[in-house]
């Protein structure tokens, strides 16, 4: 397993994303994921399967201290009062006594962003997370919220895949000191479809899939939290540690960025750092836009 390492906490650099993941269904996959040595759980307030999540952990038989678990606060609930009551919540759904990464899951024009990184400053300081961070802040935000946390935002989760340039995001997270969690990293199967990516893996004897995970664990200070509701899928994605992609297979898959665009992007978006392209090469699926 690789870690990233930021203000002292070593996290997993491939987690299990559990967006959309209910019920039995959902606590199956965690326990599955965990049995099959992921450490790293991600859910949210808006996901409504907290309490399967933790269902989940404690059914793996892993200890929670091997686990990195992040949760997340809704848009909505970014007051003072709203932080404070949304980590309550979760963490009674989850059944545990902290969050190893709490984020806002999305910004908030309405709401005061001094107001939202103090409480979770103050959620922090009182240990019921180790972390704290952001979820689809784009560069000018980030700035924004960094500073007012005196550099203790520690994680940045954006969408990001072959087929999305976020490279001036990247950027502005490397000088903030801030990790990049990657959720749709593998632009929902679409990987699977693109030639370039596809000759990559019959090169090394790979799913298209697992050279795109492997492609972001060969990145500075990445994570990725691929989701799938397939045991066999979801063990083969943490199986990329037995191969290496050249430097020039790195660019090929780097250069896809150029014709990607947003899977996500919903009414309530911020301003992102540049405008996405909506043209595809004719071997990848049109994308469609959503939440998560």
């Amino acid at each position: 397993m690789i870690f990233r390492t930021v203000q002292n906490i070593s996290i997993p650099a491939i987690g299990l994303g559990t967006f959309a993941l209910r019920g039995k269904e959902c606590t199956r996959i965690v326990t599955t994921a965990l049995q099959g040595n992921y450490r790293h759980i991600d859910t949210a307030t808006f996901y409504e399967n907290e309490t399967e999540v933790g269902e989940g952990i404690r059914n793996s038989g892993v200890s929670r201290e091997e686990i990195f678990l992040t949760t997340k606060v809704w848009w909505n609930q970014l007051s003072a009062n709203g932080v404070k009551t949304s980590i309550a919540s979760s963490l009674s759904k989850l059944k545990t006594d902290y969050a190893d990464l709490l984020l806002v899951h999305w910004p908030n024009p309405d709401i005061p962003l001094a107001e939202t990184i103090g409480a979770l400053l103050d959620v922090k300081g009182q240990g019921l997370a180790r972390a704290i961070g952001v979820s689809n802040f784009p560069s000018e935000l980030l700035h924004k919220a960094q500073a007012l946390a005196g550099g203790e935002i520690a994680v940045n989760q954006i969408e990001y895949h072959p087929f999305l340039n976020q490279d001036t995001l990247l950027n502005t997270c490397a000088e903030l000191g801030v990790v990049v969690t990657a959720y749709c990293p593998i632009a929902k199967g679409c990987v699977n479809d693109n030639q370039v990516i596809r000759q990559i893996a019959r090169h090394h004897g790979k799913t298209p899939v697992q050279v795109t995970l492997r492609w972001f664990m060969q990145k500075d200070q990445m994570i990725a939290i691929p989701k799938s509701r397939v045991a066999e899928r979801l063990l083969s994605n943490i199986e990329i540690f037995d191969f290496a992609l050249s430097r020039a297979e790195m660019n090929s898959i780097n250069s896809l960025g150029r014709n990607g665009g947003r899977m996500i992007d919903p009414d309530w978006a911020p301003k992102w750092d540049a405008p996405h392209s909506e043209s595809f090469p004719l071997d990848e699926k049109p994308f469609s836009t959503g939440t998560i």
